[in-house]
């Protein structure tokens, strides 16, 4: 086994039971673990690796609970529509997506996260059009380094069944139950520190039958593997749940066995009192999307409520085509200042925030091996130098410079115990020509032309 010490940081932010911050702190990692966390003086001083993190805050890695990495590729399109207008446009669009163009975003998606300081990513893709298939974001996550959470998403109700989606990007669902089955069977990784897991996330009310739901559940069950879907995003998606199937759709989803300790819902912006009980009674957990909620016109979620119920709550930074960004520290700054419109400057603290993007997200992904920095936990974790423009004048309070000021790229991240991001570069990628080949793609497929081989 190998052994990293990172020492003396600034200030070392330990999201721990006990929400300690180290001055002069220090982490001793072994393998992909950590072993020690405390006082630099209080540390081993020597081992196979050591960072002298003078001058840094060093924080759990952040966590995105939801994300669409495909959409990478269709960025600031349909900038004026809501939802389901937004939606109408660029499903043509995705359906010109092949296998490369899936792993090629997804690689693309997952290098801004780890740059923003993310090292633990859900996704999840919802149609798979010309050969692509989940596989081909997994292997984008795997060469990069990063934890991730695969949801294999689905949709089956196409137009010409009253569902949303065009029937061209629809799949068959004894198709789609036996890949989900497949995709559990090959890449899940159950174990305490799975670097894999899988979820299955047929995509939402409008776009699913009801049957295809209650088969996903049963075989999430079986499997013990995650439920993931879209909920009560729009009020749109509220009058369709109830013109379709006589129910809210909170309502709607626990007919059909979708709350649970084993259940994430996205958005859920639209919620009642009851229906805020409910998810906190159930254990039902929440990603949280502002900027795509504030880029759709979905409105503003009730976070504060959730948090004083007890929903389990992440943040996630949705689709780059309702976000145009992959930034998670960004995302925190926006749950923040969202939270404090309605009139309460008190409403949520820097703090807060973080304890969304790091606890709170692993709470709602289903770990307790993420998310803090103590013995035990993963080495996942990463490092923001405080002598930069973007923190001048913050230097009394370095977390919350982390969350007031202009969001910035990590310095150093580690993610499993291993190197990704180094002197804010990530560690082993040339991304020049990633970004040539995404953008080929991405032109290709906005003009309607044949994909670049």
């Amino acid at each position: 086994m190998s052994t990293l010490l990172i020492k003396n940081a600034h200030l070392l932010i330990t999201m721990n039971a006990g929400r300690e911050q180290i001055s002069n702190g220090a982490l001793f990692v072994r393998d992909n673990i950590i072993e020690k966390v405390g006082l630099t003086s209080e540390l081993p001083a020597d081992a196979d690796r050591v960072i002298d993190a003078s001058g840094m805050v060093v924080l759990p890695g952040l966590i995105n609970t939801h994300h669409h990495l495909y959409q990478t590729l269709t960025r600031c399109l349909a900038q004026n529509s809501g939802l389901f207008g937004w939606l109408t446009t660029l499903y043509p669009i995705w359906a010109r997506m092949n296998a490369d163009a899936v792993f090629v975003s997804a690689k693309v998606g997952l290098a801004e996260l780890l740059l923003s300081g993310c090292t633990t990513s859900s996704d999840h893709l919802y149609l798979y059009p010309n050969g692509s298939r989940i596989d081909d974001e997994i292997r984008a996550a795997e060469e990069l380094g990063i934890r991730f959470h695969a949801t294999r998403g689905s949709m089956s109700l196409g137009e010409s069944q009253g569902g949303l989606p065009p029937d061209s990007v629809v799949e068959d669902e004894d198709a789609i139950l036996k890949d989900c089955q497949r995709a559990v069977e090959t890449f899940h990784q159950p174990q305490r520190h799975g670097m894999v897991r899988v979820a299955l996330a047929p995509c939402s009310p409008f776009s699913v039958t009801p049957d295809l739901m209650r088969e996903s559940a049963a075989m999430a069950r079986a499997y013990g593997v995650r439920l993931h879907t879209h909920l009560a995003e729009t009020l749109d998606e509220e009058h369709f749940c109830l013109e379709t199937f006589g129910k809210r759709p909170v309502e709607y989803v626990e007919s059909l066995g979708w709350t649970g300790s084993d259940v994430w819902h996205a958005h859920c912006v639209h919620m009642s009192k009851h229906e805020i009980d409910l998810f906190a009674r159930t254990g039902t957990g929440v990603a949280h999307c502002p900027s795509s909620n504030m880029r759709l016109a979905s409105g503003i979620a009730p976070v504060v409520d959730w948090r004083a119920t007890g929903v389990p709550v992440g943040l996630g930074v949705d689709g780059s085509a309702s976000n145009d960004s992959s930034h998670l520290l960004a995302e925190a700054r926006q749950a923040m200042l969202l939270q404090r419109v309605k009139g309460d400057a008190g409403a949520m603290s820097a703090h807060g925030a973080l304890e969304l993007a790091t606890i709170g997200g692993a709470a709602v992904l289903g770990r307790d091996d993420i998310g803090a920095l103590a013995s035990g936990m993963a080495a996942d974790f990463i490092g923001y130098r405080m002598d930069r423009l973007d923190f001048t004048g913050a230097l009394h309070d370095p977390l919350a410079a982390l969350v007031f000021c202009t969001p910035v790229n990590v310095d150093l991240s580690v993610v499993n115990g291993k190197v990704r991001v180094q002197d804010s570069h990530i560690v082993d990628l040339d991304i020049e020509p990633l970004i040539q080949r995404h953008n080929a793609i991405s032109r290709a497929m906005i003009r309607d032309e044949p994909l670049p081989r």
